[in-house]
């Protein structure tokens, strides 16, 4: 079921950017690519909250590459998709093009193959 209901979000975020509207669908990617992060913490017995507050994206990332889930090079990439999401929803639309957007989905679904939840 994650697969398929996440899934769903990537592909309404592939639907948005065929019709030119990168800075949404970079944002509705994100939020594909934050759930599963925290099912990947979920799955490896890590804690997905702090004093009742959920972590925050990135540091659930960094929690996963201190605990071996995956390398420092997939934390870095996955923080840089972090950083395409936050110029997107601050209205920061110059920082990216659709091409990295293209880049950003691509790795979305390969990083949720390679990692599953």
């Amino acid at each position: 079921m994650h697969a398929d209901t996440y899934s769903d979000y990537l592909e309404m975020a592939e639907a948005l950017l065929a019709k030119g509207y990168k800075d949404a669908a970079a944002v509705i990617a994100e939020t594909s690519l934050e759930v599963h992060i925290r099912a990947l913490c979920i799955k490896n017995g890590m804690t997905t909250a702090v004093a009742g507050k959920p972590k925050k994206a990135t540091t659930m990332n960094a929690d996963l590459r201190k605990a071996g889930v995956y390398d420092g090079l997939q934390e870095k990439e996955v923080t840089a998709w972090l950083g395409l999401r936050n110029s997107a929803a601050h209205g920061d639309c110059g920082d990216y093009d659709h091409g990295k957007v293209r880049r950003f989905l691509d790795g979305v679904h390969a990083f949720m193959k390679e990692h599953p939840a």
